[in-house]
C-alpha cells in the first residue's frame, strides 16, 4: 500500500528531458506515491531524470523504445519495466497498462480491471468508468505542441489533467 492516494501518471515523453524535469518536479510536490508510464521514453538517458523522483515507478515498453535492453538497464532500481499489456494492483486497484491504443475498449469489457493507462496517441484521454481509462497525453510535446501528466486520486478515482 502507497503511504498517499495519489499516483502520477506519463506518456510518450520521448527524450524531451526539460518535460521529464518539469514532470518529476511536479510529481514530487504533489507527493504522489508511484509513478506509471505508459511507455515511448526512448533512450535510456531519460532514467537521469526519472531517478529524482521520491517514489517508485510501474513501467511499460512503447513502440518507440527500440533499446530494451539498454532501457532496463537504466531504469532497473527505479521500478518494473516491462512489455505490456501488463496488470499490477495500486492501493487495491487492478491497474491495467499497455502503450498502444489498439484494444483499449475490448480490455475495457473483458479485463475486469478498475483502471486502464495507454499512451501512444499523444492525446489525453479520461474516460470515467467503470473501469477508469486514462491516456495523460503527451510529455514530450513534440507532436501535437501540448505537454500534459495526469495525476489521479485512487480513492476517489478522480484525475486531474496538468500542462507541463
Amino acid at each position: 500500500m502507497m503511504k498517499n492516494n495519489l499516483v502520477g501518471i506519463i506518456a510518450d515523453s520521448h527524450d524531451n528531458r526539460t518535460n521529464i524535469q518539469k514532470a518529476v518536479e511536479i510529481f514530487n510536490r504533489e507527493q504522489v506515491g508511484m509513478v506509471i508510464h505508459a511507455g515511448d521514453f526512448v533512450a535510456p538517458f531519460t532514467a537521469l531524470d526519472f531517478k529524482k523522483l521520491n517514489c517508485k515507478m510501474e513501467m511499460v515498453f512503447g513502440n518507440n523504445d527500440g533499446e530494451k535492453i539498454g532501457l532496463a538497464h537504466a531504469f532497473r532500481n527505479l521500478g518494473t519495466l516491462l512489455p505490456g499489456p501488463r496488470s499490477f494492483y495500486v492501493n487495491n486497484k487492478k491497474v491495467l497498462l499497455m502503450h498502444e491504443h489498439n484494444c483499449v475498449d475490448e480490455f475495457a469489457a473483458a479485463a475486469a480491471a478498475d483502471i486502464i493507462i495507454y499512451g501512444h496517441t499523444h492525446e489525453a484521454d479520461i474516460r470515467k468508468g467503470p473501469p477508469l481509462i486514462i491516456n495523460p497525453g503527451e510529455a514530450g510535446g513534440w507532436l501535437n505542441g501540448d505537454s500534459t501528466i495526469a495525476v489521479l486520486d485512487v480513492e476517489t478515482m478522480e484525475t486531474r489533467l496538468i500542462d507541463l
